[in-house]
């Protein structure tokens, strides 16, 4: 236990006094919580719809300057264009009404206009545009207004009141939902948000805990080291030392954001609630299962990394292992529309997919307590059995260089020698 907590200790000092570490981690949480106090300092109403300064406004028809506005010719043929419901449709644009066709396609071609409408019906048009963007929506905001104008049409045909028929198809509905277990709707994205966060740790830092491990046999350190404590030792050190850098980095720049929103919250009208406002109990939830499936998958990124004694041999050792993380990572998202399914209900038992699957299931569906109890003990027995296997490669791994061994001739090797 002492050469454990020697080779611990010597490893966290590594991360921590590492200035591009430290320096990374501060500047990320400090520009994320500056980033959300900006509402307070800096008018974004037009981005938040929240106004927090007393010298601003109220918001008047006709705030848009005219350079701001831009500007559609149209040629109504048929007589059926009602330029208020136009107006209505299109709120920053100013209409100009042309004499013929020509007239629309030569301010389109000189590009004085933005676009040009020819109704030649109620229920045809023809649309003229310049360069026809991806973005292009103005021809389905007229489709709109051609509805609207013929709907007014027929109403004037057959003598009946377009107004009272309008309020008749548009009568406003209140709906009082009441949500009796999970909002799946809106804890869908803070789901989708916490599984990336999940992921990226996992490949990111893992990536690293494996280069560690395999960083003493590449510089023949390991040599000394195994006369002064064990491979255990090593191995479990600097495992749990990357786990706990990797979990401070991710905890302060996390935290510091979460933090930050929920003191401006209010600034930003709860537009990021879908982010951001995560409930306690997920949280806890996410704590429990996102660490117990990060340090999971650190003790099969060390074993990977004890079977090479080269770093660049790192990432094929590794390989396997990132082409597992990643399927699991995309089928527990196709698997975030049906929280109640089979599949994902068998996921959130496997210690490979428990991580993400089993924080989704409390935050969006049903589950009984004895689930989360019993899916949390396999995760725990995973991550020992994981750690015992990791060890054992690493010792037996421990003087042998060259070629990266293969990790079905290791397990071959170690039940030879038990």
């Amino acid at each position: 236990m002492k050469k454990f907590l020697i080779v611990l200790e010597y490893e966290l000092k590594e991360y921590f006094k590492s200035k591009g570490f430290v320096a990374l981690t501060l500047i990320i949480a400090v520009l994320g919580a500056i980033a959300l106090c900006l509402p307070r300092f800096i008018d974004m109403s037009d981005f938040t719809g929240v106004q927090v300064k007393a010298e601003v406004e109220e918001k008047k028809e006709d705030s848009v300057k005219e350079d701001d506005m831009q500007k559609m010719y149209i040629l109504d043929e048929a007589g059926v264009a009602d330029m208020t419901v136009l107006q209505s449709i299109f709120t920053e644009t100013e209409w100009v009404t042309a004499e013929n066709v020509e007239a629309v396609k030569m301010a389109v071609e000189e590009q004085e206009a933005e676009a040009g409408f020819v109704v030649k019906s109620a229920s045809e048009y023809d649309y003229y545009v310049f360069n026809r963007e991806m973005t292009d929506v103005n021809s389905m905001m007229f489709d709109e207004a051609m509805k609207v104008f013929n709907r007014m049409q027929y109403c004037t045909e057959n003598n009946l009141d377009y107004t009272e028929i309008t309020g008749m198809y548009e009568a406003p509905i209140t709906v009082n939902a009441q949500i009796l277990n999970k909002d799946s709707g809106s804890n869908y994205w803070y789901c989708y948000f916490l599984i990336m966060i999940v992921y990226m740790l996992i490949i990111f830092y893992g990536q690293m805990i494996a280069v560690s491990v395999t960083n003493e046999k590449s510089n023949r350190a390991i040599e000394v080291l195994v006369t002064s404590t064990t491979p255990n030792s090593i191995l479990f050190g600097k495992v749990i030392a990357g786990a706990i850098g990797g979990l401070c980095q991710v905890g302060i720049m996390f935290g510091a954001i979460l933090i930050s929103y929920e003191m401006n919250r209010d600034v930003w009208g709860g537009m990021l609630d879908m982010f951001l406002h995560i409930p306690v109990s997920v949280l806890v939830t996410f704590a429990m299962f996102g660490v117990g499936g990060y340090l999971f998958y650190a003790f099969l990124y060390g074993a990977m990394g004890a079977l090479v004694s080269k770093t660049e041999d790192v990432s094929k050792s590794s390989s396997g292992l990132m082409i597992i993380i990643m399927a699991v990572f995309f089928f527990s998202l196709t698997q975030l529309m049906n929280v109640d399914g089979a599949i994902i209900k068998v996921l959130s038992f496997l210690p490979i997919s428990s991580y993400s699957t089993m924080f989704v299931r409390i935050a969006m569906g049903t589950i009984q307590t004895w689930e989360i109890v019993v899916s949390f003990l396999i995760l725990v027995a995973s991550i020992i059995g994981t750690g015992f296997i990791g060890a054992k490669l690493y010792r037996m791994g421990t003087l042998r260089y060259g070629n990266p061994i293969k990790l079905s001739a290791a397990l071959k090797a170690i039940r030879k020698a038990e």
